[in-house]
């Protein structure tokens, strides 16, 4: 390997100096299972220089084909769990598809009756040679695809491991968890991260519920814990959190508000707390682990671990090694001429931080006037009963829109009508003397729980 090359991944596992493992429900895997074996069988040799649609179900199945894959396939498409069927044919035309990877979870429609389909298992077989191919594999990410067809993001290697490679916060002897799922871009940043650091990772499951999840994570002895804002404000309303005792928390995919990250900091005291800005496209842009929401103002203008970042027409633009490298069938190009991408997120400067308002696209209109549903989320989450909310739209002939607020209760409050009462007006309360009139929830409802996507992000609705 010539010096700054990216280690395959096979190599890394390979390597690893230490027993490390990966853990599912059903499975412990060491990484050195991986050495002169394979969980793709005979069918590995058949991915070489192939075109290969990764549809895996399991997760644990998605990382091991990830390390068969990576220096092997000339590309590989990474669907999501959330993927669309009726996408599937589109996506294996534009992005040239000739295999399929799958395993026993993965439904029937996904082989698209293509040359070569392998199986991988969570568990391996021996190989009598190992091998030694190395190309350039492009890995291929879809974007969440909630407007029509997904696009399909180019990364490589190199890219998606830049940051990781700059400073890595985990060490050999940690034990990596994360809520997401690894087929997204901040789950896969996680696998990832574990990979080159020669960490343990447990990995998540849809259909496990909450507490069982933080049992298991207890059980491996997890030291680094990542997860969206929502996920965390679902696994700290669980009293399975009190379980697990890690010495890093990580936050990415929303705007991290002082009100988790609070609440992290309260429960987690002898943790470091620190929220990660990254972006499929723009890939990892910063990392901030003081404790407080937003960013300093002096990461403007910088270049920090090889990124650099603007605020133009208060959206946020990050320039780096990390960005995508285009998309795959598209004309349309990632970044701008100056090489930076606009990552369609407001910014505003109070002060010597900057802090995250909302998306572009997320814009509620009430009357021509404009609302973002995260600036006022951020708000209503500093009441003290609180748990999580989400703000969003209700049509009305007047306005066009009107605010209203989905909030969920910390447990303790849930009861009398009158004391539901009270809470609502201390919430109505404190948006009032903190925003302008216009932002203002019209209609506050409490609800028992917050929808989350597969994303691992709140799921918001326009209605």
């Amino acid at each position: 390997m010539a010096d700054g090359e990216t280690p395959s991944l096979r190599d890394l596992v390979a390597n690893a100096r230490a027993p490390r493992f990966f853990w599912d429900q059903a499975t412990s895997l060491r990484y050195t299972d991986l050495d002169h074996a394979t969980s793709l069988g005979g069918s590995l040799d058949e991915m070489a220089g192939r075109s290969v649609l990764l549809a895996t179900a399991g997760q644990l199945t998605t990382a091991l084909a990830l390390i068969e894959l990576d220096a092997i396939a000339r590309r590989i498409v990474i669907l999501p769990p959330d993927a669309e069927a009726s996408h599937l044919d589109n996506v294996a035309d534009t992005a040239g598809i000739d295999a399929v990877v799958i395993d026993h979870e993965s439904s029937a429609n996904v082989t698209l009756n293509l040359p070569v389909c392998g199986t991988c298992l969570p568990s391996t077989v021996p190989m009598t040679e190992r091998r030694s191919a190395r190309i350039r594999t492009e890995w291929v990410l879809m974007t969440s695809g909630t407007t029509g067809m997904p696009k399909m993001v180019v990364h490589d290697l190199t890219g998606l491991s830049a940051a990781i490679r700059a400073r890595s916060v985990a060490d050999g002897a940690s034990v990596w968890g994360t809520f997401y799922d690894i087929r997204r871009y901040g789950g896969l940043q996680i696998f990832l991260r574990a990979v080159f650091s020669g960490a343990s990772l447990v990995l998540s499951e849809a259909s496990e519920p909450v507490a069982d999840h933080l049992t298991r994570l207890a059980k491996f002895g997890v030291t680094h814990l990542s997860g969206t804002p929502s996920q965390w404000r679902r696994a700290l309303m669980s009293p399975a959190i009190h379980a697990i005792s890690p010495r890093y928390v990580r936050l990415s995919g929303e705007i991290a508000d002082q009100a988790v990250l609070d609440s992290l900091g309260a429960t987690f005291p002898q943790a470091a707390i620190g929220h990660a800005y990254a972006s499929t496209e723009a890939g990892v842009g910063f990392d901030v682990n003081d404790g407080l929401a937003g960013f300093p103002a002096e990461y403007v203008g910088s270049i920090r671990n090889g990124v650099e970042i603007e605020v133009f027409d208060d959206s946020l633009h990050v320039r780096s090694r990390g960005i995508a490298a285009g998309y795959v069938g598209g004309k349309q190009a990632v970044a701008n001429v100056d090489g930076f991408v606009d990552t369609g997120d407001i910014v505003e400067r109070r002060g010597d931080r900057y802090h995250f308002i909302g998306r572009k696209s997320g814009i509620i209109n009430i009357g021509g006037l404009k609302v973002h549903p995260e600036e006022v989320e951020a708000v209503i989450n500093r009441h003290p009963q609180v748990k999580m909310s989400h703000v969003h739209p209700k049509q009305n002939p007047v306005t066009g829109s009107i605010v209203v607020a989905d909030v969920v209760l910390k447990s303790e409050q849930q009861g009398a009508a009158e004391r539901l009462h009270k809470v609502k007006e201390d919430i109505l309360k404190l948006c009032r003397e903190t925003l302008p009139r216009h932002k203002v929830p019209v209609v506050i409802s409490f609800v028992p729980a917050l929808k989350v996507a597969a994303t691992g992000k709140l799921l918001r609705r326009n209605e």
